[in-house]
C-alpha cells in the first residue's frame, strides 16, 4: 500500500464568557488555552507542503476571538486577529462547520438544530471569508440518524461520527467500516459518514509517539484492499498534552512534528496527513451504514445513550425545561407575527434558549446546570416582555 491518508481533527470549544472568567480568576489556565490555539497555525506554516489538519471551532469561541474588546484584552498574550487570519489557510486547514452554542444535537428540538447550525454558518462565513463548509463536526460527536436531514438541508457533504456507533448496512469488513467513508440516508436525505477511530483517538488525546502511531496504523489497515482514510479526533485545547508550553512535550512537538520529519525522510510508513474533502474527491465513499444514537467517549462514559448529559434527574429536568421554553418561543413567534417591539424581545428569548443548550451545562454532572436555568429564566422574562409589547399594539 503506497499511501495511508491521515485525517487529523481537533475540536476547539469554549463556552460563552469562559475565557474572560478564566482571565479574571485563573489567568494561567486562560493563557494555556490561548497559547494552545495560537500554536496550531504556528506548527503548520513551516510545513505547508505536507501539514494538514481539520478544525472545528464552536460559535461561542469564534465570537470571543473575533470580539474587539477581547482581542484588546489579550493582545499581550495572543494576537487573536492574526490567529483568525492564519486559520483561513485552506492549504493546511479545513475548517468544519458546527453548531453555534455547542449543543448535543440529538438532545434538542429539530427546529433548534436548524437554528444552531444556521447561526454558526452566518458567523463562520463572515470570519473565514467563504460561502461553504463541506464537513460537519457534531458537538461532542453527538449524533443520531435524525440529524441527517438537517445537515443535508444546510449543504454539508460529510459528517464525522464515532466508530463505536457505526453499523454496516452493506456487508463490509471491520477495516472497511472504519477506514473508508460511507453513505447514510434518512428518507430523501443522505450524507457521507467519516468514521473516527476511537482507540487511536484515545491515544492522541493522552499522548503518543510517532513511531508507535505508525506501527499501530499499519497493523490496523494491513488487510485494506482500498486506499484507507484513518481519522482521529480529539479536543485540541484541553489537557496537558495540548496545553503544555514546552514544545517537545506537547502534541505538536512530541508527536506531529516528528511525524512530519519522518514523512520528509521517507520513514512515515506511508502515512501522510490529508484533508478529508480531498480524500473524498479522490476516492469517494462506498457502502451504506446506519449510526446508532451516541457521542464520543469521555471519562468513565462510552458515549452510548448520551448518559454524560442525561444521567441525573437534574440534567434531565433541565433538558425538559429547555424543550418547553423552546416550544414557547416558537409559539410566541407565530402568535406575535411581525411586531417589531415584540420581535426584539423574542430574539432575546430565542438566543437565551439556544445558549442554555450548551453541552457544558450538562456535562459536569450538576455543577453547571444552574447556568442553563439562568438563561432559561432570562428567556422567560423576555417572553413576558414580548407578550406585553404584543398586547400594547
Amino acid at each position: 500500500m503506497d499511501t495511508i491518508d491521515f485525517g487529523l481533527v481537533l475540536n476547539l470549544h469554549q463556552p460563552a464568557g469562559n475565557l474572560d472568567e478564566l482571565l479574571d480568576g485563573s489567568e494561567w489556565e486562560a493563557k494555556e488555552i490561548l497559547w494552545a490555539l495560537d500554536r496550531i497555525p504556528r506548527s503548520l506554516w513551516q510545513n505547508e507542503d505536507v501539514a494538514r489538519v481539520h478544525l472545528s471551532l464552536s460559535g461561542t469561541l469564534l465570537e470571543t476571538l473575533a470580539d474587539p474588546g477581547f482581542q484588546q484584552r489579550v493582545y499581550g498574550i495572543v494576537d487573536c486577529g492574526s490567529l483568525l487570519w492564519h486559520l483561513q489557510n485552506t492549504r493546511t486547514i479545513e475548517v468544519l462547520g458546527s453548531a453555534y452554542y455547542h449543543p448535543v444535537l440529538p438532545l434538542i428540538a429539530s427546529a433548534d438544530r436548524d437554528e444552531q447550525i444556521s447561526r454558526w454558518l452566518g458567523l463562520g462565513r463572515h470570519v473565514f471569508w467563504r460561502d461553504r463548509f463541506r464537513g460537519f463536526w457534531p458537538p461532542e460527536l453527538g449524533f443520531s440518524m435524525e440529524v441527517v436531514p438537517t445537515l443535508s438541508r444546510h449543504g454539508y457533504d460529510w459528517v464525522i461520527v464515532d466508530s463505536e456507533h457505526v453499523r454496516p448496512v452493506t456487508p463490509m469488513s471491520w477495516a472497511e467500516l472504519r477506514y473508508r467513508p460511507h453513505y447514510a440516508q434518512v428518507g430523501d436525505s443522505q450524507i457521507i459518514v467519516v468514521v473516527r477511530d476511537r482507540e487511536l483517538s484515545d491515544a492522541q488525546e493522552s499522548g503518543m509517539e510517532a513511531g508507535w502511531f505508525i506501527e499501530e496504523v499499519r497493523a490496523r489497515i494491513q488487510f485494506c484492499d482500498f486506499p484507507p482514510l484513518v481519522t482521529t479526533a480529539t479536543d485540541g485545547d484541553n489537557g496537558g498534552w495540548f496545553r503544555n508550553t514546552t514544545q517537545a512535550a506537547n502534541f505538536w512537538g512530541g508527536f506531529y512534528g516528528e511525524l512530519i520529519e519522518r514523512l520528509h525522510a521517507g520513514q512515515s510508513g506511508g502515512i501522510r496527513p490529508a484533508l478529508i474533502s480531498d480524500y473524498i474527491d479522490r476516492c469517494g465513499a462506498h457502502g451504506w451504514v446506519t449510526v446508532d444514537p451516541g457521542a464520543w467517549n469521555t471519562g468513565e462514559h462510552n458515549g452510548t445513550g448520551f448518559v454524560q448529559w442525561t444521567g441525573s434527574q437534574a440534567q434531565r429536568d433541565a433538558l425538559s425545561r429547555v424543550a418547553q421554553l423552546s416550544e414557547a418561543v416558537r409559539a410566541a413567534g407565530n402568535a406575535l407575527g411581525g411586531d417589531s417591539a415584540a420581535g426584539e424581545q423574542l430574539e432575546q428569548a430565542r438566543w437565551r434558549v439556544l445558549r442554555a443548550q450548551t453541552s457544558c451545562n450538562f456535562f459536569w454532572g450538576e455543577a453547571w446546570v444552574e447556568r442553563c436555568h439562568h438563561d432559561l429564566d432570562e428567556a422567560m422574562a423576555s417572553l413576558d416582555h414580548a407578550a406585553l409589547a404584543g398586547s400594547a399594539r
